[in-house]
């Protein structure tokens, strides 16, 4: 059983950066593919990006190509987000989950086993 806990959510006004963390308890995180979802009021929870469990790979939605990264520091057992230009449209509570890693980076939430709290994100006109 892994553990997920986020962080580094705020307002932030658009154009802005924020870089949001994932940290894992309970298991070295090195194991797992990682991805983050968010959800805002009223909307189901979309993938925005994901990372494989060896770090060679990434994935984002068409949405946050070329201003969102990921990456990963398993000494640290943290993935990251680093989401910059940010506009209102991103404004949402943001999710980090956790599986196993498998050959293809997966995007449906129900794939993903163990989830974080949440850290919200609002990003302001």
């Amino acid at each position: 059983q892994v553990q997920l806990v986020e962080s580094g959510g705020g307002l932030v006004q658009a154009g802005g950066s924020l870089r949001l963390s994932c940290t894992a308890s309970g298991r070295a995180l090195s194991a797992y593919a990682v991805a983050w979802f968010r959800q805002s009021p009223g909307t189901e929870r979309e993938f925005v990006a994901a990372i494989s469990g060896s770090g060679g790979a990434t994935r984002f939605v068409d949405s946050v190509k070329g201003r969102f990264t990921v990456s990963r520091d398993d000494a640290k057992n943290t993935v990251y987000l680093q989401m910059n230009s940010l506009k209102p449209d991103d404004t949402a509570v943001y999710h980090c989950a956790a599986r196993t890693s498998t050959i293809w980076i997966l995007t449906d939430k129900n794939l993903y086993p163990y989830w974080g709290q949440g850290t919200q994100v609002t990003v302001s006109s």
